[in-house]
C-alpha cells in the first residue's frame, strides 16, 4: 500500500489517477479549491468501499500560504509519501493577480508546483521508490519565458501564461534533480497530449469555442493515465526523466539549460523571500 498526493485531484487525469490508485487499494490525499468537487470525490471513493482510504484537502494553491498549510497536513496525514503528482492549473482569459501579488498562473502552475515538490522532499525520501510526476507539457524552447516579466504584467494571454508555465516546469525538475538528485528521489515531466477533461478555465467567447473543439477531439482520460500509472509504478532509474504522450524525450536539450533552471530556482527564491 503506498501513499499518493494528488494536487487538481478532483477532476480529469488527477481524479482518474486518484480512482485508479484507490481501487488498487493504496492511500490517496487529493487537494483542490472546489469543495463541492472534494465531495463529489470522496463519494465515489465511498462507492468502490475505499473511503477510508481518500482524502481531500480543500485549499487555493494559488496562494503560497495554502501551500504551505497543504503540506503540514499531509505531513500529519502521512509519514511517507510514496508519489506526489501535480496537476492543479486553471486557465484565464484575463489577467488575474492573487492576494499575494502573483499573476494566478504563474502561482498556481509554477510556484505550487515548486513548493509541493520541495516541501515534501523529507516525506518522500522515506519511501522505497519515491516518484513526483509533473503533469505540464515538457519540451517548449526557452524563448517562451518573459524573464523580465514573469507575471505578464505586459501583454498578458492565456495561453502564453500556460506555456511558459509548462516551461518554468521544465525548469523546476532541472534544479530539483540538480539539489536532490543524490537521492531516491525521481522527478518525472509529463506531457499527456490533449486530453478530453473539463478544462478548468474562465473562458472568453472564442477561447472556450476552441476548448469545446478540444474536448470532442482529445483522448479519453482513461487512455491519458496508462502511461503515467506505468510510470508511477515503476519510475526510471534517472534523478530526470521527461516524457510526451509516453514516450520518451531527451533533459540534455539546450531547452532543460542548467543555468537557466538556477538562474529560475534563484528568482524564486527571492519572490518568497518577500512574502516571509
Amino acid at each position: 500500500m503506498k501513499n499518493i498526493v494528488i494536487s487538481g485531484g478532483t477532476d480529469g487525469i488527477g481524479k482518474a489517477l486518484a480512482l485508479t490508485y484507490l481501487i488498487r487499494g493504496d492511500n490517496i490525499i487529493v487537494i483542490g479549491r472546489n469543495k463541492e468537487k472534494g465531495k463529489a470525490f470522496i463519494e465515489a471513493a465511498n462507492e468502490i468501499d475505499a473511503g477510508t482510504r481518500a482524502y481531500f484537502i480543500q485549499a487555493d494553491l494559488s496562494l503560497v500560504s495554502e501551500n504551505k498549510k497543504v503540506i503540514e497536513e499531509i505531513k500529519s496525514k502521512f509519514s511517507v509519501v510514496d508519489a506526489l503528482v501535480l496537476c492543479a492549473r486553471h486557465y484565464r482569459t484575463t489577467r488575474l493577480e492573487t492576494a499575494e501579488g502573483f499573476e494566478d498562473n504563474f502561482a498556481l502552475f509554477y510556484l505550487s508546483r515548486f513548493l509541493l515538490s520541495h516541501g515534501l522532499v523529507e516525506s518522500l525520501e522515506k519511501a522505497d521508490n519515491p516518484i513526483i510526476m509533473n503533469v505540464a507539457g515538457p519540451g517548449a524552447d526557452l524563448s517562451v519565458i518573459h524573464w523580465n516579466d514573469l507575471g505578464l504584467e505586459q501583454g498578458y494571454n492565456g495561453g502564453t501564461a500556460l506555456t511558459q508555465g509548462g516551461k518554468l516546469n521544465d525548469l523546476l525538475g532541472v534544479s530539483f534533480a540538480g539539489k536532490h538528485g543524490a537521492g531516491r528521489i525521481r522527478y518525472v515531466l509529463f506531457h499527456p497530449g490533449t486530453t478530453s477533461t473539463s478544462f478548468s478555465g474562465e473562458y472568453d467567447e472564442p477561447t472556450a469555442a476552441h476548448i469545446v473543439a478540444m474536448k470532442k477531439f482529445g483522448k479519453p482520460v482513461v487512455e491519458s493515465i496508462e502511461p503515467i500509472v506505468v510510470i508511477i509504478n515503476a519510475p526510471p532509474p534517472e534523478p530526470l526523466s521527461a516524457f510526451v504522450e509516453g514516450k520518451r524525450i531527451s533533459v540534455e536539450h539546450k531547452s532543460f539549460d542548467k543555468d537557466a533552471s538556477k538562474r529560475l530556482y534563484d528568482v524564486t527564491r527571492e519572490l518568497l523571500v518577500t512574502l516571509t
